[in-house]
């Protein structure tokens, strides 16, 4: 594979940049989370109702972080430099940021009574009441702040914003599902909505903080909302330190992204008077109504009590590198988007899999012209965020890591929080209704490196890492970097051991079952405080 990957890149560095990229092909209706080339979103712990076996996985190795202090939940900053690529002519084992993750993230939980589980019809902003029994547990919805590396096919189509800039949205996500009954958002109102059963607001962060388009499910527009301007969105150079600012305002959850190499700032509020909405729960019948909504933080503190209820993942304040999607190919079907590479190819030595869609010529991209495919690497694990293609402190062939410290909370952002923990779902993804092996009720077959196709383990996989230098330890993903990290936590050992989390049984009632959707391991505290 590293020798087909090498001549690939050898022929596609004759091929020379698109000036301008072309479009992808019309959209038929708005993106949703099927869609996984075209849009990020958390993995659900039940696919076999939310997508009826058609959703396909999310690989998200995430560092999450635990605090008792009041606010911990909905207040916090961080510290964060940008990656910066190789030069932009591809080389044999040369790699990109857009290679190895479509984006990367800070979460948290927030309050969205119109979601999973829709039995209770209020929910109380930033606080610990809203730890209860699930089946008496307040509507959950997850928020994203994505970062979208540069270089490769422009948003909404692939996932860049700019050829070399970076830029960041905040999302907030619903599950229109109720476990409890047994139903679902309503089959007519699923296809007019972003995200569908996992229904989506999305906005750029701005310099007025006003989204540039409607950000709510069903008013979003792929070019008015989803095409970046560059006279409205905060574009960040590569290498740019930058400070990330969240807390709650009387309105809905404020972030704040400051440049401080260019002393540049872009906001955005997930307010109601922005355009942020509900689409309200309608099991039956025909109806699709937005509900305009100001999106609270859930929760006061942080902690395993502290969860989304639905979501594979066990956590609310976090970290996460969205990994897998990308996989190199020889020749794109421009009527499907799809891979036609002959197998056994440069690139395409592996057979056609649900990989092979979400697909761009070398003439599609910003800057660097290489033709691949930006689906989910699931089932399968062949694309290049499982090949040794990660920072490795090689910046000549690889990008720089994500440098960013630890959440800080409390009066002016210096508390830092007390424990943190890493946790991959790859046992999630691993799964046979996803074509794998693992047994999530008693953990048989799972596996924290996923097996490629032939069944064994791919060849990498990253792993977070810090510093510990004076001027402050920072955190970063993907190999030992020679001058930086210190401290690489076991490497892929760092995981843990399989977790268990209690679900509702979809239809049950309100009965639970215990499932292992991650790998897990808490620390007793949190060893790199900024």
């Amino acid at each position: 594979p590293i020798a087909a990957v090498s001549a690939l890149l050898l022929a596609m560095a004759a091929t020379p940049a698109a000036t301008a990229a072309p479009a992808a092909a019309p959209y038929p209706s708005k993106p949703n989370c099927l869609n996984t080339s075209r849009l990020v979103c958390p993995e659900v712990d039940d696919y076999d109702t939310a997508f009826h076996d058609k959703y396909v996985g999310h690989d998200e190795p995430s560092l999450l972080f635990y605090s008792n202090r009041p606010g911990s939940g909905n207040s916090m900053q961080y510290q964060l430099k940008l990656p910066k690529d190789p030069p932009p002519v591809p080389i044999a084992g040369r790699s990109y940021n857009f290679m190895l993750r479509p984006t990367f993230w800070f979460g948290m939980a927030l309050c969205d009574t119109q979601s999973y589980p829709v039995q209770v019809a209020t929910c109380t902003p930033d606080s610990d009441s809203n730890i209860k029994p699930l089946a008496q547990h307040p509507g959950t919805g997850f928020m994203e702040l994505q970062f979208y590396p540069p270089g490769y096919v422009r948003q909404f189509d692939g996932f860049s914003c700019d050829a070399r800039s970076w830029c960041a949205a905040l999302l907030t996500f619903g599950l229109s599902e109720d476990p409890v009954a047994g139903t679902t958002l309503n089959p007519t109102c699923q296809g007019q909505i972003l995200g569908g059963i996992e229904y989506t607001n999305f906005a750029y962060l701005t310099y007025n903080g006003r989204p540039q388009g409607p950000p709510n499910p069903l008013q979003f527009d792929p070019v008015a909302s989803g095409r970046p301007d560059p006279a409205k969105v905060l574009f960040m150079r590569q290498g740019d330190n930058v400070q990330v600012t969240m807390h709650d305002t009387a309105h809905g959850l404020r972030i704040q992204v400051d440049d401080l190499t260019t002393r540049r700032s872009g906001s955005m509020t997930a307010s109601a008077r922005n355009g942020f909405g509900q689409i309200k729960y309608a099991p039956t019948g025909t109806d699709c109504t937005l509900l305009p909504y100001d999106y609270h933080p859930m929760y006061s503190t942080s902690s395993e009590a502290t969860r989304v209820p639905w979501a594979a993942h066990s956590y609310n304040i976090a970290f996460s590198d969205e990994i897998g999607h990308f996989d190199f190919c020889t020749a794109v079907d421009p009527a499907t988007g799809s891979c036609v590479g002959l197998e056994g190819a440069p690139g395409d030595q592996e057979p056609a899999d649900a990989d092979d869609v979400g697909c761009f010529t070398a003439a599609q991209s910003t800057l660097v012209p290489v033709t691949g495919c930006l689906g989910t690497n699931a089932p399968g694990f062949d694309g290049t965020s499982y090949l040794k293609d990660w920072p490795d402190g090689n910046t000549r062939l690889h990008p720089t890591p994500v440098l960013f410290s630890g959440a800080k909370t409390g009066p002016g952002f210096r508390t830092n929080y007390s424990r943190v923990a890493f946790e991959t779902d790859t046992p999630r993804i691993e799964a046979p209704d996803l074509g794998g092996a693992c047994d999530r009720v008693t953990g048989a077959g799972c596996t924290i490196i996923p097996p490629t196709d032939d069944g064994q383990p791919a060849q990498f996989y990253p792993f977070f890492s810090s510093t510990g230098n004076r001027a402050g330890c920072r955190w970063l993903i993907g190999n030992d970097v020679p001058g930086l990290t210190r401290n690489d936590y076991g490497r892929q050992n760092q995981y843990g051991t399989l977790y268990p989390q209690t679900y509702l049984v979809f239809g049950g009632g309100g009965a639970t079952r215990v499932i292992f959707n991650d790998y897990h391991q808490n620390l007793p505290d949190n060893p790199c405080r900024s």
